[in-house]
């Protein structure tokens, strides 16, 4: 049974994240906050983080559905409704130091026929999402895509094949009690057959694996960067695309790492120490058009834009994302204009791969069909044909490009596609 302590303190943090606005960080405002609140109550054992962090994501994926169960947005009574959801009793949750009606809630709870609810009520999501979700894939694909979004995130790895083979690592972690399984479609994945901070492992800290998302994997794998080439990864953030950019180099050649945050190439450097890369040339740009980057026109062998977006693929690991309020037509012009300004640094026979971790298709196949139109010169290159040459099981849609889902596949929701300068 919860003790008062993670009641009243998972609703003191989520209020703090709801209330709070969106970071300007590379971390997710969730992850950011909730960092900081634990830095602040040191009293909190390993074990009372872990149920206030489950619980405050819960209540973070399932907000809209708890608030119409509760009756309220007031925080306490949305964790309330939460832990009776997983079955806690009423008179468990007075005891447990619940201030309000228990009874009345728990009988909400209990015969509230969720299946009978509004869609975005049901499946707790803000209303110009669940409009653009059921416009795009129809009502019963959305339902499972936005119930696979309401469920956690495995972890993921992706090992460093510049230091370790998949099957080592993969032993090495089962040794350290952290078993695991190679991922269904890169063939440099594990995922862990159950949640578990590996950041204390030997295997982590000799730079053998890095945490990644298999279809964040994927992307950078539809590049196929080659020993000796010069690769842009546009916009870098953090630099976790980068890194895996730079094993399948090898090592070599040179690995430009653009990003507008030096904030975010910061947290970079430890990273590229640790896999053992030293071919990465990380440089913070002030815009897509800085200087810095146009004197690279037309030098450029492969250039990977994972462009910033809503980010309504990755609801599983940040669902704060889905309270705050989103210019949607700011980030596609943003988008437009990225794509734009990276196009020439290619040289001839060059490639482009455009992604985005968005199920929205405007900031997608929108932006690449604009870009298309607008510049002949490019291609466009099945990424079917690619996958199939890397191993990878994964079928692309009619126009060539690669989607990823979570009811599908398993990982983030993402969006690829693969672009060849012709002349």
């Amino acid at each position: 049974m919860p003790r008062p302590l993670r009641i009243t303190q998972s609703a003191e943090l989520l209020h703090v994240i709801l209330s709070g606005a969106a970071s300007a960080d590379a971390v997710p405002g969730a992850t950011k906050r909730m960092e900081t609140y634990f830095r602040a109550h040191r009293e909190m054992g390993v074990r009372d983080r872990g149920e206030v962090a489950e619980t405050v994501y819960a209540c973070l994926r399932h907000k809209r559905l708890l608030e119409h169960l509760a009756g309220t947005s007031d925080a306490t009574h949305l964790v309330a409704a939460q832990y009776l959801r997983e079955g806690m009793s009423a008179r468990a949750l007075e005891e447990a130091g619940f201030r309000g009606d228990a009874r009345a809630l728990v009988t909400r709870v209990r015969t509230t026929e969720t299946a009978a609810l509004p869609f975005a009520v049901r499946t707790s999501l803000p209303d110009w999402l669940a409009e653009k979700l059921l416009a795009q894939y129809g009502a019963d694909e959305a339902l499972a895509l936005a119930d696979a979004l309401n469920r956690a995130a495995p972890v993921d790895l992706r090992v460093n094949t510049l230091k370790a083979k998949p099957a080592d690592v993969q032993q090495h972690l089962s040794e350290a009690g952290f078993a695991c399984d190679a991922t269904p479609y890169s063939p440099v994945g594990l995922r862990l057959r159950e949640r578990g901070s590996v950041f204390r492992t030997a295997a982590f800290e000799e730079g053998l694996f890095e945490v990644q998302d298999e279809g964040s994997q994927i992307l950078s794998l539809l590049l196929e960067p080659r020993r000796g080439e010069m690769v842009v990864d546009f916009c870098a953030g953090a630099g976790g695309k980068t890194l895996h950019l730079g094993a399948l180099m090898a090592g070599s050649g040179t690995l430009y790492a653009f990003e507008v945050s030096a904030a975010r190439l910061e947290r970079m450097t430890p990273r590229l120490r640790r896999a053992g890369l030293s071919n990465v040339r990380a440089i913070a740009i002030a815009h897509e058009r800085d200087a810095r980057a146009q004197r690279l026109y037309g030098k450029i062998d492969r250039v990977l834009v994972d462009a910033p977006c809503s980010g309504t693929g990755t609801l599983r690991r940040n669902p704060d994302i889905k309270w705050r309020a989103i210019d949607l037509p700011a980030l596609i012009e943003t988008q437009r204009r990225i794509i734009n300004a990276a196009a020439p640094l290619l040289k001839p026979g060059g490639r482009l791969v455009y992604a985005t971790c968005s199920l929205l298709a405007e900031e997608s196949e929108a932006v690449v069909e604009e870009f298309r139109a607008a510049h002949p010169e490019f291609v466009s290159v099945p990424a079917s044909r690619i996958l199939a040459r890397r191993h990878v099981p994964l079928e692309a849609m009619a126009d060539g490009a690669l989607r990823l889902f979570p009811h599908r596949h398993g990982t983030d929701g993402f969006f690829a596609a693969v672009l060849e300068r012709a002349i």
